[in-house]
């Protein structure tokens, strides 16, 4: 089945060239859709209170931090579990940057994402000789290194005090309110996901997913595995960075405890859930992470007009929104691997052949 909805084109689109047989948009009418989809979302701060605006944002800065981890595990099959720090390593470079130097914040955070990314090649330098379990305690060990460092580094992240994180201004004019940074977001976003999906149309591109692969037979094609391997988790700290950074300025105040093996497994989680090597399933399973806590509370405050209010259930809130998100991690490598992404391929591949069986 995935090898029909992989192939189920419209009559009438041929393709006559490479270049054409590998643009980011299969039919015309994907890219009308994805058009359709930027330019509504655009239009959303027209009609969405404030608090579902803050919902998009978080997918936002989220999403661009956990297509970067994407690129590193499901495009490269290297694996991270220290993508929480480097994403804090960007709100904080970023923050110093402005604070320090006067850097104009929306030059801060692409060149705190350009930091970001010098010191995920260092931690990457492991990567090129290790690989399963051996480097994953290696990056294990850089969640907790940097960890410590944002708790003593007190000239760049004020220590235990933490950093205040200056807001956009455009043109001398502060950008302001949600209304305002969503724009922002969802510019940093298009662009972001633009270029990860262009990367993965390259010759570095196709070389990730050899190495993830067959790493054997990408050597013997000529495939450099060390250079490959660190320049993957180059480019996934910079998205880190650059989500961390845009997470910073948003909140306003960046804090090290923020930053903890939690947040680690949640962008774990998101790409789990969405499709591991999707660059379409990275957003699907970050908005699903984002909003699964928001309907969880939705539904214990439905048991709870029902029912009165239940003490013991309303202090357990925060554990019990801490366990769905790791039921639904488990449920979904156990019923649905591929993600939310091939889920919807499958839905797609059913309507297009509808009423037929096949």
């Amino acid at each position: 089945m995935a090898m029909i909805s992989s192939s189920l084109i419209p009559c009438g689109q041929f393709k006559t060239t490479y270049a054409a047989d590998t643009t980011m948009f299969l039919t015309p009418a994907s890219r009308n859709w994805c058009i359709a989809g930027i330019l509504l979302a655009a239009a959303s701060p027209l009609v969405l209170s404030n608090y579902l605006l803050a919902l998009l944002i978080q997918i936002g800065f989220y999403g661009i931090a956990a297509l970067g981890l994407n690129i590193l595990v499901g495009c490269t099959g290297q694996i991270s579990l220290g993508h929480a720090a480097f994403f804090g390593f960007g709100a904080f470079a970023s923050a110093w940057l402005n604070n320090t130097f006067g850097v104009p914040v929306l030059l801060a955070i692409p060149l705190a994402g350009v930091m970001t990314t010098l010191l995920g090649l260092l931690f990457g330098i492991p990567a090129g000789r290790l690989k399963g379990l051996y480097l994953a305690i290696a990056t294990f060990a850089s969640q907790f290194i940097l960890e410590d460092f944002f708790a003593r580094a007190n000239w760049f992240t004020g220590g235990s005090s933490g950093a205040m994180a200056n807001p956009i201004s455009l043109f001398g004019y502060e950008v302001g309110g949600d209304k305002g940074f969503f724009y922002v977001v969802l510019v940093f976003v298009v662009v972001m996901y633009v270029l990860g999906t262009n990367l993965l149309r390259t010759r570095d591109g196709r070389a990730f997913v050899a190495v993830r692969d067959h790493y054997l037979s990408a050597e013997v094609m000529g495939i450099n595995l060390t250079k490959y391997r660190i320049l993957s988790f180059g480019i996934s700290s910079f998205y880190a960075g650059v989500g961390g950074a845009l997470y910073g300025h948003y909140l306003g105040y960046v804090s090290a405890e923020g930053f903890t093996i939690l947040l680690s497994i949640q962008f774990l989680g998101m790409i789990i859930i969405g499709g591991m090597g999707s660059v379409m399933g990275t957003l699907m399973g970050t908005a699903f992470m984002v909003l699964l806590p928001e309907a969880t509370e939705a539904a214990v405050s439905t048991v709870k007009h029902f029912t009165g209010d239940i003490p013991a259930l309303t202090s357990a809130l925060a554990y019990i929104k801490e366990a769905t998100i790791g039921l639904a991690i488990v449920l979904f490598l156990i019923f649905e691997p591929d993600g939310l992404v091939h889920r919807w391929r499958l839905i797609k591949s059913y309507w297009k052949l509808y009423p037929f069986s096949y």
